[in-house]
């Protein structure tokens, strides 16, 4: 075999080593089904941007709750309503979990995170709170998680040292009941007056969000957007939300293949 026919066989292995190793990566759909959260939960976990958007938010909504503070009447006891999970408490490591096991989320693995109780306070959240209950400001928790998660939430939020971390506070939802927050929301509203409504995903402010149509919800928030920065704070949050089910035309069943590409449809490029 001369020089030029060994190159050429010392080629075709290479080729052949490459074409198996991609192969091999795309066949293992577990890991493809996650591998979108990867760099979404490490900008999470890891950029100074994250936490200086939450620090942003949280000094925003201390300005803007002195202000509206300076014009409440008084009638009811002032209130602000939190949501918990990426609003308060971090559970990025729950999407490492799932990153790394290739599970994906269920009823079963949330649960088994959230029994641990070991989500920490997000950058500025404790501190907002605190300073809430020395202005004599109530802090409500209206959470989609389900009823069953009240004790290992309650130990969590008071292993963070938030306040108001009891039972009358904490407003989750009931095992067969939806995620609209509506009714939970009303039950604070009919004796306390909100200041403001703090979270990462629309609804957290008002059920009209869930119901975003075809231009996934850009036309209901522009109509809005003086309620921004006012009487709604928002947190970011790139690893789910309903932002990501919109996309999917709120069809979870979906396979991970055609959610992947959808993903990649919705997306403007030039």
């Amino acid at each position: 075999m001369n020089r030029n026919h060994q190159l050429v066989l010392l080629l075709i292995i290479i080729l052949s080593s490459f074409k198996l190793a991609f192969t091999q990566i795309n066949s293992n759909e577990e890991l493809s089904a996650n591998e979108h959260l990867v760099l979404a939960t490490a900008w999470y976990q890891k950029s100074a941007e994250m936490r200086a958007c939450y620090y942003q938010a949280f000094q925003l909504a201390k300005i803007k709750l002195d202000n509206h503070l300076a014009k409440h009447d008084g009638n009811k006891p002032a209130a602000v309503i939190f949501d918990i999970d990426e609003t308060l408490l971090d559970n990025s490591p729950f999407e490492v979990h799932l990153i790394k096991t290739g599970a994906v989320y269920s009823k079963d693995t949330w649960n088994e995170w959230t029994q641990k109780a070991e989500a920490k306070a997000l950058p500025g959240a404790l501190e907002f709170t605190q300073y809430l209950k020395n202005k004599g400001v109530e802090v409500f928790y209206i959470s989609n998680r389900k009823i069953n998660e009240l004790e290992y939430t309650l130990i969590n939020l008071k292993a963070e040292n938030f306040p108001y971390a009891d039972s009358t506070h904490l407003l989750l939802r009931s095992m067969n009941q939806s995620g609209d927050k509506t009714g939970r929301r009303n039950q604070v509203l009919q004796n306390f007056d909100v200041l403001l409504f703090v979270g990462d995903n629309l609804t957290d402010f008002s059920e009209d969000f869930a119901h975003r149509g075809t231009d996934l919800g850009f036309s209901m928030v522009d109509s809005l957007y003086k309620q921004f920065g006012d009487k709604y704070i928002i947190l970011p949050n790139p690893m789910y939300g309903e932002w990501e089910n919109a996309i999917y035309g709120n069809d979870l069943r979906l396979s991970e293949p055609k959610k992947r590409a959808l993903r990649k449809e919705v997306i403007i490029g030039y």
